[in-house]
């Protein structure tokens, strides 16, 4: 990855600013800040948490190099003693957080920063640009898998990704929501997902022959090969195949599956099937790409595709159909007292809050609970303590833990957030002590919108449940 990705400089100016003019003023007491997103999608039923790793590798990294700072002092913009109290600076302070693979919803923080208001402050615009990224593909990564969740989802989504940073980091969330593997081998080496790849038309096309293409490319890659026939004619193409199977089986070199890539892939996919059948090989899976996503997936499982796998790109990568999430990382707490934004249309509920889920008898979750953090409700609390003291917590999950939760997760979504229309909201209620403190602050700073006036849900009791996990 790039040097400038590590860097304290990859932020907005106005953080740095901020951190003057708190120098100036003396003021570093204890701040806490939480991310959250203010209101779900039309297209969303539910959001996924994923992006924590990143931050947390990025808050341990977190230095002014001589170089940063020469270049903060060319700016003409901070003290030389503002700049000389940054040669040390550290995050020193803790994160709670929702475990990657959390189903959550609107309004709920999955991760509060805890630490002197300089580095709570400073790390503002590094980790919404990390935690949001994730989440927005996770969440779109997550309503694939519900929709083919027997098939094998591979991410595909590299050469048409916003940079490379991103191409990386989509596969690790697609995989973190339940893919199988990914085609970009960097983010297959870095993370240990499963990697895999067919070839290119350009392949076939640099052969006379497309059988003979097909016979050197399978001994190249024996017992994993998988073909891409769909370069000139794909039926004529699968008849090629069934013609050199049997030769190169014999010699030992299997050919796993083909790929179709484009036109009507339901009804190639069908004319596949029987034409491998029919050769005798029932054994030899199809795999379809371009320029799927849920809806054309939810299209193909309806019509019956004979389709084993997909490769998911472009759609996926940018979250085409919700290309961001309306998310926030707000004061809540600062010096001890809760803090509370009341601006029109963006108002935010005060203090450090927790977060408990309830579920039903068979295991599907019922409804949660916005709380304050001091309350003890029933039910699973979803922020878990993530670094202490500016260090990583021993027992943060890895990213293998973190995908078997996200699959828990997604098993346990009720009826109505598992379809792709927006359907009934998922209850969230706010408790009436988050409430009350809100009114307090109200009425100290004069007349407001009314406390709940950015609550998610209009009743304050979840349905019945129990409160196991």
């Amino acid at each position: 990855m790039n040097e400038w990705l590590d860097s304290p400089l990859l932020t907005d100016l106005y953080e740095l600013t901020m951190l003057q003019a708190y120098f100036d003023g003396g003021m570093n007491e204890t701040a806490t800040f939480e991310f959250f997103v203010r209101a779900l999608p039309t297209e969303r039923n539910f959001l996924m948490a994923a992006g924590l790793e990143q931050v947390m590798e990025y808050l341990e990294r977190l230095r002014f190099t001589s170089d940063d700072l020469f270049a903060l002092e060319e700016t003409g913009r901070f003290s030389a003693s503002f700049l000389r109290s940054l040669a040390d600076f550290r995050f020193t302070g803790d994160i709670d957080a929702m475990r990657e693979g959390t189903v959550f919803f609107a309004d709920e923080p999955i991760l509060r920063v805890t630490a002197p208001m300089r580095e709570a402050q400073l790390v503002e615009s590094r980790v919404m640009n990390l935690l949001h990224y994730e989440t927005l593909v996770a969440s779109k990564a997550a309503r694939i898998v519900l929709t083919a969740p027997d098939a094998l989802l591979v991410d595909f989504g590299l050469r048409r990704a916003h940079g490379a940073e991103a191409a990386v980091l989509s596969a690790r969330a697609s995989y973190l929501a339940g893919f199988g593997g990914t085609a970009t081998l960097a983010a297959g080496l870095r993370f240990g997902i499963p990697t895999s790849g067919t070839m290119a038309h350009a392949y076939v096309q640099a052969h006379e022959d497309e059988a003979q293409a097909f016979e050197n490319f399978a001994r190249s890659q024996p017992g994993n090969a998988t073909l891409l026939i769909d370069t000139y004619d794909t039926e004529a193409a699968a008849h090629k195949v069934v013609a050199l199977a049997p030769r190169l089986a014999n010699e030992g070199v299997l050919i796993r599956a083909v790929r179709i890539d484009s036109g009507d892939l339901a009804e190639h996919a069908r004319r596949v099937r029987h034409i491998l059948d029919e050769g005798g090989l029932t054994k030899v899976t199809i795999f379809a790409s371009g320029n799927l996503d849920e809806y054309r997936l939810h299209e193909l499982v309806a019509a019956g595709a004979p389709i084993d796998g997909y490769g998911i790109g472009t759609r996926m990568n940018t979250s085409a159909d919700v290309p961001y999430l309306d998310s926030a990382y707000k004061l809540v707490d600062y010096a001890g007292q809760p803090r509370r934004k009341r601006a029109e249309g963006k108002a935010t509920w005060p203090g450090r809050k927790a977060v408990f889920r309830l579920y039903l008898a068979n295991s599907v979750m019922a409804g949660d609970w916005l709380t304050l953090e001091h309350e003890s409700r029933d039910g699973e609390a979803l922020l878990e303590p993530a670094m202490r003291d500016g260090l990583r917590c021993t027992d943060v999950p890895d990213l293998e833990a973190c995908r078997e939760h996200a699959r828990r997760q997604l098993r346990a979504l009720p009826g109505a957030q598992r379809t792709l229309e927006r359907d009934e909201p998922y209850p969230v209620a706010v408790s009436d002590a988050l409430r009350h403190m809100a009114r307090q602050l109200d009425a100290g700073a004069g007349a407001a919108p009314a406390a709940s006036s950015n609550a998610t849900s209009p009743a304050n009791t979840p349905p019945s449940a129990s409160s196991g996990s």
